[in-house]
Formats: C-alpha cells, sequence, structure tokens
C-alpha cells in the first residue's frame, strides 16, 4: 500500500490551481469533473504521489458543504491498493466504518471508497484501485 494522493479542498479551484503551480513548480497534468461527486479535480504529479484539489461544482456537494463548515485544507489522504474489494472486507472485519458499501468510481480512472475519519484520528481515509478495463 501507498499514498497514492492527498486531497484538498479548495474553494476557488483557478486560484489554488495557479498557487500550486508555483508552489509544486510544475503544471496541473489533468482536470476532470465527477458528476457524481458534483466536484472539479485537478492534478499534480509529486514524485511517486499526487495532490488532487477538489473543487465543488454545486453549493450542495460534500466539498462545498466540508469548506463552509472547516474550511479549505486536507480532505483526505488516499491509498492505492491491489484489491479495494478485499481490503474493504479485511477493514470491516477489523472494525473500521466503511462510508461507502462498494466502491464506485472516481476521479483519474480509480475505483474509490471512503474510511470514516471517527476510526483513523480524525482522518478521512480514501482506498483507490487503477480500474482495469
Amino acid at each position: 500500500m501507498k499514498i497514492e494522493h492527498i486531497g484538498i479542498a479548495v474553494k476557488d479551484l483557478e486560484s489554488a490551481v495557479k498557487t500550486y503551480e508555483s508552489l509544486l513548480g510544475t503544471v496541473c497534468y489533468k482536470r476532470e469533473i465527477v458528476e457524481s461527486e458534483k466536484v472539479d479535480t485537478a492534478f499534480f504529479q509529486t514524485g511517486e504521489s499526487k495532490v488532487e484539489l477538489l473543487g465543488a461544482t454545486s453549493p450542495d456537494s460534500v466539498i462545498a458543504k466540508y469548506v463552509e463548515k472547516k474550511g479549505q485544507g486536507m480532505h483526505h489522504v488516499a491509498f492505492e491498493v491491489d484489491d479495494i474489494h478485499k481490503e474493504l472486507d479485511r477493514l470491516r472485519a477489523e472494525g473500521f466504518t466503511i462510508l461507502n458499501e462498494n466502491p464506485k468510481r472516481g476521479a483519474d480512472n480509480k475505483l474509490v471508497a471512503f474510511v470514516h475519519p471517527k476510526d483513523n484520528c480524525g482522518v478521512l481515509v480514501e482506498l483507490c484501485q487503477q480500474i482495469r478495463e
């Protein structure tokens, strides 16, 4: 298991992209809207991992509500797994609270599922697996 990306919730995605391009000294290599989550994403490669900026496309999206409640900042840490179903079963057996009954399609051609932050010292954890077509 490795850190696949760190997700950062932002209020203004365009401004945040410019900030992170300057901060990281590289350009955003990919933008993608995930309609089901009402989120616009921007990705930056940083070594073996990525930074994902998350901007709301609707005031009722999870990201908009997060930013309104907690402000901008780290939203989640994503870990890449080889078999997301097997990993979810393992975590359920360990007593972790899984927020998705089944993995769903996320950004960057991944299957994703989330583990409740109450079980992870306050950090929302995303598990992701590359979709094999």
